[in-house]
C-alpha cells in the first residue's frame, strides 16, 4: 500500500528485468492461490503462517524498553517533521547499546543509526573526482556534511577507515541547513589490493569459488576499499557512522550518476580475441589492447604460450601518456605442428611490477558498476579441420559468437537481414545457420519460414540451433519441414558419455571423422531442449544423457528434404564453440559442409 502497487505487479516488474532470458511480460494483480504443504510443527490455527513466531522486540533481552520507545514512534510518527523523534530514536540506541543479546545488537544497530540520521536529515558524503585510483597514489576527497535539522549535532571527527593515511577533520558545529564541503587528503598504501569481487580473486575450480578470506564468504559484495568514518554527537550522544567512498559526476543526457572508488592496476590488458583457432600450421595474428591508469606510463607487453608454439616479437614496449588512453599490440603467433591447445597470457611489466589481468567493467543502467579483474589470456587450439563450402549465411537470435567462431576457421559469414530477405536470396549460400531461440524472438521468421524450407527443397543446408520450448511463437505450426516436437530435455553433464548412433552417416563422416574424442573438454553442458519426438524422415545422430536419467536421442536430428538437407540441433554450440572445444569445431564444419562437395564462387555471392 505505500507503494500504491501489490505484490504481484512488484514480482511481475522485477521478472521483467530479466532480459538476458526475455522474461518481460504483463503486469499481474489480485490475489493468487499457493498450496503449502506442512512437513513439521503445528498446523496454525488461523491459517497463519507466522503463527507463534514472536516478531516483538521483547524477544531480545532489555528489547521490551527498546520496544516502548520505538512503537510509540512508529504509531505517532511526524511526516512533516520528524526530527521530533530524534531523542526518542537516540535513547533506544543508547539502550540498544547496553544489551548484552550481541546477536540483535549487530542486526539492529545499523538500521537504528540510518533512521537517526534520516530523521535528523544529516547527509553525509565522501566522493572522489574520479572512480578509480592506483596503489600508491594520492587523491583528494570532498567530503560533504549537512545536518537539515534543528537538532543539535557536532562533528566530532571525520577520516578514511585505517587501511589508509588520511587527514582528520574535527570539533564542527552541523548548523542548522548549512551546507559544509570539507577536503581530506587519501594517500592510497602501495601494497593495497586491486578491487573485485572477491570470489573471483583466485582461480576457483569447476563449480566452485576459492576465497581465501573466509569471513567474506556470504556477503553480496566485497566490502569497500574505503569508508568515511564519520563520529557525531546527536542530541548529545556520540554515535559513529560510515559511508562508502564514490565518485559522483554527472552526464548531460543522464543526470547525476553514482559509482564506486575502486582500486585499479596500474595497466590492463586484453586480448580481442578470447579464443583463436588454428586449422593449419599457418600463423595468425594476435592484438592485445594495453589500456593505462596513470599518466606517463612506460613498460614491456610480453605473451607466455604453450610448449610448442612461437610468438613474434618476444616483448613489445609501451609508452602511453594519458590515463584511459588504449593502445593496440600486435603478435604473430605460430601453432605446434601437432594438435594441442592451451592459453596465450599478456604480462605487462611496468616499473619492475609484472601484471597479467584484463580489467572489466559491467555497467547498466539498473545495477551498480562492478569492476572484475581476470587472467589476461586468449584460448588458442591447433586442431585439423578440414570442410567445404566457404559462404555461409547467419540469421541471428537471440545472440550468440558463433558468426565469430566460423570465420575463425575460414568460412565467410554473411548476416542474413530477414525483412528484406526474398525468395532465391539464400540461394548463393553454402549453407544457412539459425541462432539460437530465434524462432522464439524474431516475429519476421513466421513471414520467411517458406524461404527457409524452399532453400533446402532446391538443395540448399539449413541448420536450426536450439528454441526453448514453452515459449514458442503461436505463428509456427512447424519450424522444420517434417513433424517435430521440442521439449524440455536437456544434458547438463558436460563430460557425460556420448554414443554415435548413426556411424555411417555423412554428417559423422565428413570431411571430418567424429569419434567419442570429439566430445571432450566440453563446457557446462551437452545441450537443451532437445526434441523428443520426430518424424520418420528424421535420423537421430546422437545418444546421451546425464547421470540416473534416461539416455536422449533428439540433440542432434537430420532429415532430407528436396534436394537438401535440414538439421536440428540442440547442442551447446553456442557455449563450446567461443571456448574453443575442438571437437564442436569439427562437428559444426561437418553439418555446414553436409551435401556440398563444390565452393560457391566470390562472384555468386557479390552477384
Amino acid at each position: 500500500p505505500a507503494l500504491g502497487i501489490s505484490n504481484n505487479e512488484i514480482a511481475s516488474l522485477a521478472s521483467s528485468q530479466h532480459l538476458c532470458q526475455g522474461f518481460g511480460r504483463l503486469t499481474q494483480r489480485g490475489s493468487q492461490e499457493e498450496y503449502v504443504e506442512l512437513l513439521k510443527g503445528d498446523m496454525p490455527k488461523d491459517n497463519n503462517l507466522f503463527e507463534g513466531i514472536n516478531t516483538k522486540w521483547d524477544r531480545m533481552e532489555g528489547g521490551a524498553a527498546i520496544g516502548d520507545i520505538l512503537y510509540k514512534v512508529e504509531n505517532e510518527f511526524n511526516f512533516a517533521d520528524p526530527s521530533v523523534h530524534v531523542p526518542d530514536l537516540v535513547k533506544a540506541y543508547t539502550l540498544l547499546q547496553q544489551s548484552k543479546d550481541e546477536h540483535w545488537k549487530k542486526m539492529k544497530s545499523e538500521p537504528l543509526k540510518e533512521l537517526i540520521l534520516e530523521c535528523a536529515g544529516i547527509f553525509l558524503e565522501a566522493n572522489s573526482k574520479t572512480s578509480f585510483i592506483t596503489a600508491g597514489a594520492t587523491v583528494p576527497l570532498t567530503i560533504e556534511a549537512i545536518n537539515r535539522s534543528s537538532v543539535p549535532v557536532n562533528l566530532k571527527t571525520l577520516q578514511i577507515n585505517e587501511v589508509a593515511e588520511s587527514s582528520m577533520i574535527s570539533n564542527l558545529d552541523l548548523a542548522e541547513n548549512q551546507k559544509n564541503e570539507l577536503t581530506l587528503e587519501l594517500d592510497v598504501p602501495a601494497d593495497m589490493e586491486v578491487s573485485g569481487p572477491y570470489w573471483l580473486k583466485s582461480e576457483g575450480t569447476l563449480g566452485m569459488y576459492e576465497v581465501e578470506d573466509r569471513n567474506l564468504i556470504g556477503k553480496p559484495e566485497t566490502p569497500d576499499a574505503f569508508t568515511l568514518e564519520a563520529v557525531l554527537e546527536i542530541d548529545g550522544t556520540t554515535i559513529s557512522f560510515t559511508r562508502p567512498v564514490q565518485h559522483r559526476f554527472s552526464k548531460p543526457d543522464e543526470g547525476e550518476l553514482i559509482e564506486p572508488f575502486v582500486i585499479t592496476p596500474k595497466v590492463s590488458s586484453k586480448f580481442t580475441e578470447k579464443v583463436v583457432v588454428f586449422p593449419s600450421s599457418e600463423p595468425k595474428t594476435v592484438q592485445v589492447k594495453v589500456k593505462a591508469f596513470e599518466d606517463n606510463l612506460e613498460g614491456t607487453l610480453s605473451l607466455e604460450h604453450p610448449e610448442g608454439w612461437t610468438v613474434l616479437p618476444q616483448q613489445i614496449p609501451f609508452d602511453i601518456k594519458k590515463t584511459g588512453e588504449e593502445i593496440n599490440l600486435t603478435f604473430t603467433v605460430t601453432p605446434s605442428i601437432d594438435d594441442s591447445n592451451g592459453f596465450l597470457k599478456a604480462v605487462a611489466e611496468v616499473s619492475g611490477e609484472k601484471i597479467d589481468r584484463e580489467l572489466v567493467e559491467i555497467n547498466y543502467y539498473h545495477i551498480p558498476k562492478q569492476t572484475v579483474l581476470l587472467p589476461s589470456q586468449a584460448k588458442v587450439v591447433r586442431t585439423n579441420i578440414q570442410k567445404t563450402g566457404e559462404h555461409i549465411g547467419y540469421i541471428m537470435g537471440a545472440g550468440d559468437k558463433i558468426p565469430e567462431s566460423l570465420e575463425q576457421i575460414g568460412f565467410k559469414v554473411h548476416t542474413i537481414a530477414l525483412n528484406s530477405l526474398e525468395p532465391g536470396d539464400l540461394d548463393k549460400y553454402d549453407a544457412v545457420v539459425v541462432g539460437i531461440r530465434a524462432y522464439n524472438v524474431i516475429d519476421a521468421l513466421k513471414f520467411k519460414q517458406p524461404y527457409l524450407l524452399n532453400y533446402v527443397e532446391q538443395g540448399g543446408n539449413l541448420i536450426v540451433q536450439y528454441n526453448t520450448a514453452g515459449r514458442w511463437r503461436k505463428q509456427f505450426d512447424n519450424i522444420a519441414p517434417y513433424p517435430l516436437t521440442i521439449s524440455r530435455d536437456r544434458v547438463t553433464e558436460e563430460k557425460a558419455d556420448v554414443e554415435i548412433l548413426s556411424k555411417d552417416h555423412a554428417i559423422v563422416n565428413f570431411p571430418n571423422k567424429i569419434t567419442e574424442k570429439d566430445f571432450e573438454d566440453w563446457v557446462q553442458e551437452r545441450g537443451l531442449y532437445f526434441p523428443n519426438q520426430w518424424a520418420p524422415e528424421f535420423t537421430p545422430v546422437l545418444a546421451m544423457g546425464d547421470t540416473g536419467e534416461g539416455v536422449k536421442k533428439g540433440s542432434l536430428l537430420v532429415a532430407s528434404y528436396g534436394k537438401g538437407h535440414y538439421i536440428y540441433t540442440g547442442l551447446s554450440f553456442f557455449r563450446e564453440l567461443p571456448a574453443g572445444v575442438p571437437g564442436a569445431y569439427r562437428i559444426f564444419a561437418n553439418m555446414l559442409s553436409l551435401g556440398k562437395t563444390n565452393v560457391v564462387s566470390d562472384s555468386k555471392i557479390k552477384g
